[in-house]
């Protein structure tokens, strides 16, 4: 069987917060399956610029030689935040928008909490330039969405959910709920969480291993990587040709040191990449801009790789997913996330042992 609808045409992300109680081992999980026209981005650490201001460490476009605007990330103080563009909040002002990676910066150089981004967003000028949800943990281990457009926003916590899970891709679930995309990755993230939701097992590689290479489609109620099929078209899934990165931010239990959270990355097209262990004070150097392309090196492994997936280049061919190949990659890096998700864990025990001493 072959999957018969064309790609659409909107960039889109997924994303989950994870509460402490709901995890595997008691830490928060911020996640983010990252959509955007930008094929190349890298992974850098900005430095305070006042003693009001604080160390962070984001994703950011390849062409942002400036560090302009974080698409996610987190500070040495254990914030952390990232952002889904959302399509059914009223419109940014025309010659106004687009600012959502602006804000994101300013709160990790900024925030210690929720309620310090909280504070920001009442006290920034409006129009504000935003139309998104911005997804966030701190060190407490609090965490919420914040549906947001140019004058105001509404808050979910995860305080107020019964399995201590939040869910958001491109809609904003306090306005029409017509309205926006991703409903059907939504319920795909829905469903695929469900096992590890019943058996106490959520962790940062659910997402990077598991959700972010994924091809259920929860509408057709089948997976697409176990059918046969050679060809798959690319609809609907987690995954999209779009996808650019995938990066699971696990915080600390409450009264841990804020220096022990790890910014898990896959960067590149997820299914063509492994994870690479991030810290405030550590980037691998794989994932870190070269100072003449602003590409970082392990990026441009993954897109040539992801080119030869979507290796159709006629007509509507880049829809395409040469699944027989695709596979024998995700084979290939799973094992080196693996491995590297073992080495990430004990360096995180063994700086914690040193706070100790």
């Amino acid at each position: 069987m072959l999957l018969t609808f064309v790609s659409g045409v909107v960039l889109a992300c997924t994303s989950a917060i994870i509460s402490g109680s709901a995890s595997k081992n008691g830490r928060p999980l911020l996640w983010k399956h990252r959509d955007t026209g930008v094929e190349d981005n890298f992974v850098a650490k900005i430095e305070a610029k006042s003693a009001e201001e604080f160390d962070y460490v984001a994703l950011f476009n390849a062409e942002d030689s400036t560090y302009r605007d974080a698409w996610l990330g987190m500070n040495e103080v254990g914030f952390a935040i990232m952002n889904t563009a959302s399509y059914n909040l009223a419109p940014d002002t025309t010659d106004y928008k687009d600012r959502e990676g602006i804000v994101m910066a300013l709160a990790l150089s900024k925030c210690r909490t929720l309620d310090d981004f909280e504070n920001l967003l009442d006290t920034l000028p409006k129009p504000m330039g935003v139309q998104a949800n911005f997804g966030l943990i701190d060190a407490s281990g609090d965490g919420a969405y914040y549906e947001t457009d140019d004058y105001s926003y509404v808050k979910y916590s995860l305080k107020d959910t019964k399995d201590g899970i939040l869910i958001r891709t491109n809609y904003s679930h306090n306005r029409n709920v017509d309205g926006g995309y991703g409903y059907i990755r939504e319920e795909n993230a829905r469903q695929l969480l469900a096992p590890y939701v019943a058996g106490d097992s959520i962790s940062a590689e659910t997402f990077t291993e598991g959700l972010s290479c994924s091809f259920f489609h929860s509408l057709i109620g089948r997976d697409f990587s176990n059918g046969g099929d050679r060809w798959v078209i690319d609809q609907d899934f987690i995954p999209r040709r779009s996808s650019t990165a995938s990066v699971v931010i696990e915080g600390v239990r409450p009264g841990e040191n804020p220096s022990l959270s790890i910014m898990w990355t896959k960067i590149g097209y997820p299914p063509c990449s492994h994870v690479v262990p991030v810290m405030v004070e550590d980037i691998p150097r794989e994932l870190q801009p070269d100072p003449l392309t602003w590409h970082s090196p392990l990026c441009d492994f993954v897109v040539e790789q992801k080119h030869k997936v979507f290796s159709i280049k006629r007509g509507s061919g880049n829809n395409y997913i040469d699944m027989d190949l695709l596979k024998k990659i995700m084979q290939q890096e799973s094992k080196i996330s693996q491995e590297n998700y073992k080495k990430g864990y004990l360096k995180r025990e063994e700086k914690a042992k040193s706070l100790k001493k």
